[in-house]
């Protein structure tokens, strides 16, 4: 598969708003950020559920951005991290976005009570 190169996918983040430090990264950023908070997934998410939303819109970006094929390992791991997919905890632009859905099953108590669960 070709991937968008990386001036293009930074035009993409510049034009959606991002900020300059995650166009500064453009697609190996993204896919970096993306494996990073998978790995803060399985070991314990010890954040709130702004810091999760914000992770989260990663992928969003990289759906967006045309990357999703570059992360398919990470997205069975982090699907497999996840508990109570039925509950929408964050939204998306993007079609079929199955990372707004669940939290990890290791979610900080602090998440956990943001989440109301």
């Amino acid at each position: 598969m070709t991937y968008p190169d990386d001036d293009s996918v930074r035009a993409f983040l510049r034009h959606r708003g991002a900020a300059a430090h995650v166009v500064s990264g453009g697609a190996e950023g993204l896919i970096t950020g993306w494996k990073r908070f998978v790995d803060q997934v399985e070991a314990g998410y010890k954040f709130g559920l702004d810091d999760y939303r914000n992770d989260l819109d990663i992928r969003g970006l990289i759906e967006a951005a045309g990357l999703a094929d570059r992360v398919a390992d990470e997205d069975r791991r982090f699907r497999a991290a996840l508990t109570r997919t039925d509950l929408a905890v964050w939204s998306s632009d993007q079609p079929n976005a199955f990372w707004v859905y669940g939290y990890p099953a290791n979610a900080s108590a602090e998440l956990l009570e943001d989440l109301g669960v």
